[in-house]
């Protein structure tokens, strides 16, 4: 398989425009193939046959351990973790609620990753926001 090179861009422009073009390219896929109305699971599992499907490089619920003072406190799992460079977080609600935005605001302070895409599969059409780890932990939230 050949090596994928995705760069940051400058500051302003998108992040990782090519990998995000080809994940949301899957994502709107299986959106469009199963609909709005299965649980979480299903919808990872046909997320990484897109993945694999596409030759994307992903790692799937990947344990990720929380530190405090250099000492592990605890672990939670990212769904995606798209090319080490995107978590991609999905989500089957109604609608997003603060909470789901800072759970992949704290996986990308975490990890030192510079993008996050959270996906409710919920509904008649997909849903997501793009969430930016900024330098100096701001926080951005573009809206689609």
């Amino acid at each position: 398989m050949e090596e994928k090179n995705y760069k940051i861009n400058r500051p302003g422009e998108v992040i990782f425009p090519e990998l995000c073009f080809e994940i949301m390219k899957v994502l709107f896929e299986v959106h469009s193939d199963l609909g709005g109305r299965y649980q979480e699971k299903y919808y990872q599992r046909a997320v990484a046959l897109g993945f694999e499907k596409e030759g994307i490089k992903y790692s799937r619920e990947l344990c990720v351990p929380l530190k405090y003072n250099n000492q592990i406190i605890g672990k939670y799992f990212l769904d995606f973790l798209v090319e080490n460079k995107v978590v991609v977080e999905l989500k089957t609600v109604t609608e997003f609620v603060h909470d789901d935005v800072r759970q992949v605001l704290s996986y990308l302070k975490v990890n030192n990753l510079p993008l996050g895409i959270l996906v409710n599969f919920r509904g008649k059409s997909l849903t997501y926001k793009r969430i930016i780890n900024e330098i100096k932990d701001k926080a951005n939230i573009i809206r689609k």
